[in-house]
């Protein structure tokens, strides 16, 4: 799940940056959405700062649960309960902006999924 989330976050950003202005997505509406943010007019006039958010903090955040799960580290089922925790929160910031929607929700599930994973794995172990 983690790597999954991690690699999405990575073409998310590709996306953002291949066409700022995310018209060629069908995303160009929800920058509407985003004037509400603190200094809108200067890090949301197009999606190059959204894309850099996103990787920095679902896309590294991800994948380094991703990494330490693969170590069998000690700290990756705590790891990978925060980075569903951040998912979850970063969905909640999407539905105050733009409502419920089907990506949104859908990723939601994916941080509540990580969450339950982490928990059930740290309490049997």
């Amino acid at each position: 799940m983690t790597l999954f989330v991690g690699v999405g976050a990575i073409i998310g950003m590709m996306m953002m940056f291949i066409d700022p202005s995310g018209r060629m997505w069908g995303m160009d509406p929800l920058l509407e959405g985003l004037q509400v943010m603190p200094m809108s007019k200067i890090l949301f006039k197009n999606f190059i700062f959204s894309g850099i958010v996103l990787f920095c903090v679902n896309g590294v955040t991800q994948l380094f649960a991703a990494i330490l799960l693969f170590m069998k580290n000690k700290y990756a089922k705590m790891v990978s309960a925060a980075c569903g925790i951040i998912l979850m929160l970063w969905c909640a910031l999407e539905w105050i902006l733009w409502g419920f929607n089907f990506m949104s929700n859908l990723y939601f599930l994916f941080g509540a999924v990580e969450v339950l994973a982490a928990s059930f794995w740290y309490n049997h172990t």
